[in-house]
């Protein structure tokens, strides 16, 4: 027979190789059981005729002395294979959800459970099962993804993205698919590409449940962060001047920026990308963007998709789901600092470095730098890959609620050498 090689679904389907240890166990049992019958089988035929009684007798005793042996074994064989399935589970880390608990929901134990492989164990990967794929702290907040996974299967899913959205903040990602409809919201007066792309997007065409604002108007009126302060608002604010109109050195413009990158753009990564601006910039000069982003006090992923943008729900915690050296392209504003210790923004620039082919750009795009020493942590940060500065640019602004406080920023444009 040939080998098996199977590709479920998105790819996301983790599998689990069979155990070596079990397999140690299971040889021992059953050499146990052949020794067992080859003492019996001794013991029956080497006696003489004339002390068969006796012998008989004794030999009942041998046997009765040896299936006590043999059941202490096969209890201790018992108990490894308990300890070597716990182990199992801990090391695969969601398996450690304990699916036998009380007011659990069936949907979670169902999509949790490993299912064999149809043709059994893999030649080339030596899996035996398939194990679907959660995220390892899903344990700590368990009660909320059984409150997730609570619904009618072929039903509609409950109104609960809010959920979804904090089980995933809280590294619970990624979340376990569901059997159930989710809740459409006709989207009316879309305009065509590239029209939609600076056409304001109407308050029906987005889900509200969950939200303080109901409208963007509302959401115009507040800050939602350092790089979104009234950008909803397409035509009166702003939004459409940026990356074509600079307000200081720190603002890049598009065309420069690609100017640097030789006309090798075809592709890039927007990481927090707002309203999606920056990738509806882009589109209009035939580079395609994916914008990451969450929908943080604002219905972000929406609006992106209204404007006939490409919008990646995803969080910064997470591996980015792209192959190694794929993007021309990867820009990133404040919405980096994702805060904690240093070495977690170390594992974000990794990943950062490691879906950016050579000789491609990172533009990070007015970086907020709360002191001095921030800024020179990210500096040595940065230099530790090696990048070529093409723009670096260092200076202070007013902070965009319009305080009057003088904040300091860092723009560049950095590319990526080439490692042997």
């Amino acid at each position: 027979m040939g080998s098996v090689s199977l590709k479920i679904g998105d790819g996301t389907a983790r599998f689990r190789r069979a155990s070596l240890c079990s397999s140690a166990v299971n040889i021992l049992m059953l050499f146990s059981v052949l020794t067992t019958n080859l003492f019996a089988l001794y013991a029956f035929t080497s006696s003489p005729k004339d002390h068969q009684n006796h012998l008989l007798l004794r030999n009942h005793k041998n046997i009765s002395l040896i299936s006590e042996q043999v059941s202490l074994i096969l209890r201790e064989i018992a108990v490894s294979q308990k300890k070597l399935a716990k182990m199992e589970k801990e090391l695969l880390g969601y398996e450690s959800l304990d699916l036998s608990r009380p007011n659990l929901a069936n949907e979670l134990k169902v999509y949790l459970q490993p299912h064999q492989l149809p043709l059994g164990k893999d030649s080339k990967t030596g899996i035996t099962e398939m194990v679907a794929s959660v995220g390892h702290s899903c344990e700590k907040s368990v009660d909320l993804l059984s409150q997730y996974m609570a619904y009618k299967v072929s039903g509609p899913c409950p109104d609960d993205w809010s959920l979804a959205q904090k089980l995933i903040l809280r590294g619970c990602e990624p979340l376990p698919r569901r059997r159930c409809f989710s809740k459409s919201v006709p989207k009316v007066g879309l305009y065509p590409f590239p029209t939609s792309l600076w056409k304001p997007v109407g308050d029906k065409n987005v889900t509200w449940s969950g939200l303080g604002c109901k409208s963007f108007e509302c959401l115009n009126n507040k800050k939602l962060s350092r790089d979104c302060v009234g950008c909803f608002d397409l035509v009166n604010g702003y939004e459409n001047q940026r990356f074509v109109k600079a307000r200081g050195k720190n603002d890049f413009l598009i065309d420069d920026v690609l100017a640097l990158g030789g006309g090798g753009i075809r592709i890039g990564f927007d990481i927090g990308g707002g309203s999606g601006t920056f990738a509806a910039r882009m589109a209009e000069r035939n580079v395609t963007v994916i914008s990451n982003t969450l929908n943080i006090d604002a219905p972000f992923s929406e609006f992106i998709a209204a404007r006939g943008l490409f919008a990646l729900f995803l969080s910064l915690d997470h591996r980015f789901p792209f192959y190694d050296n794929v993007f021309d392209l990867v820009h990133a504003s404040s919405g980096l600092d994702i805060g904690g210790k240093p070495e977690k923004l170390e594992f974000l620039m990794f990943d950062i470095d490691r879906i950016l082919r050579a000789g491609g750009l990172f533009w990070l795009d007015n970086f907020y730098c709360a002191n001095e020493e921030k800024k020179r942590e990210l500096t040595r940060l940065i230099e530790r890959f090696g990048y070529k500065k093409l723009k670096w640019v260092t200076g202070e602004k007013a902070d965009a609620a319009g305080s009057g406080k003088l904040e300091v920023y860092l723009s560049a444009v950095l590319q990526k050498p080439v490692r042997v």
